[in-house]
């Protein structure tokens, strides 16, 4: 099905994982992509007439801005911003860095103010829009070891909630995804013996997909969620932590 056909929208952090899937699957369903990630060229295999890469840091408000107005001049339209860009660095309460704390915030929940605002001017004068931001399990339910990146994601929760009502008389709605545990590279990163171990903490026995947390995406991105906003979505396999 085309559910997005017709439909333009960036996603963040879109070179690898989560990001990419998304930005797969928005293109497969219709919609004209700007994926973005910081890293030049991690997009360019993928480019496609409907796959623009645009390589910029999040955290660079010129940089953002001047997408957005690309995005606008190219388009005339955005109707959806999935912010998916983030980072994770655990540590306990004690050891935690401030500089590094300073850091994940400046990424998951600063640049993702930043493009909720920027998105919001254009969203606001078509009077339609949807707009994505990643959160996570632990900002839902915190987790020992996670004290920046849970209270980060915490953050984006109570953004998206404040969000959703501001812009909810412009017709333009504001949701959360919170994945659990997901099969990336980054989540890889922590070794196979704690990816054993947590996978012994999810009810389904098994990591989740990138994909499956793009279909989430793309079922908020499309029409099919017209009344839905405000909302945070958990998709954690039925996760305990």
């Amino acid at each position: 099905m085309q559910l997005l056909k017709g439909k333009t929208a960036l996603i963040t952090g879109a070179g690898r994982g989560i990001g990419r899937a998304t930005a797969e699957l928005f293109v497969q369903n219709g919609a004209i992509v700007y994926a973005n990630d910081i890293e030049v060229g991690s997009l360019d295999s993928i480019a496609c007439e409907n796959l623009i890469p645009v390589y910029f840091d999040v955290t660079d408000t010129h940089a953002a801005k001047a997408v957005i107005m690309k995005i606008k001049k190219e388009q005339g339209q955005l109707d959806c911003l999935v912010n998916n860009a983030g980072v994770m660095q655990d540590a306990l309460i004690g050891m935690v860095d401030m500089n590094v704390a300073r850091r994940i915030f400046d990424i998951n929940v600063f640049a993702i103010m930043d493009l909720v605002q920027l998105a919001a001017r254009l969203m606001k004068k078509q009077e339609s829009g949807s707009i994505i931001n990643f959160a996570s399990i632990v900002g839902v339910r915190g987790n020992i070891g996670q004290l920046a990146y849970s209270a980060s994601k915490g953050a984006v929760i109570a953004m998206t909630k404040t969000s959703a009502k501001e812009l909810a008389p412009n017709n333009v709605r504001v949701n959360a995804v919170a994945p659990g545990m997901i099969d990336t590279d980054l989540f890889r990163s922590i070794g196979e013996e704690r990816v054993n171990e947590r996978i012994s903490q999810i009810g389904m026995g098994r990591l989740g997909t990138p994909d499956e947390i793009a279909q989430a995406c793309l079922f908020l991105a499309s029409d099919m969620s017209q009344y839905i906003t405000g909302q945070v979505i958990v998709i954690d396999g039925s996760t305990t932590i």
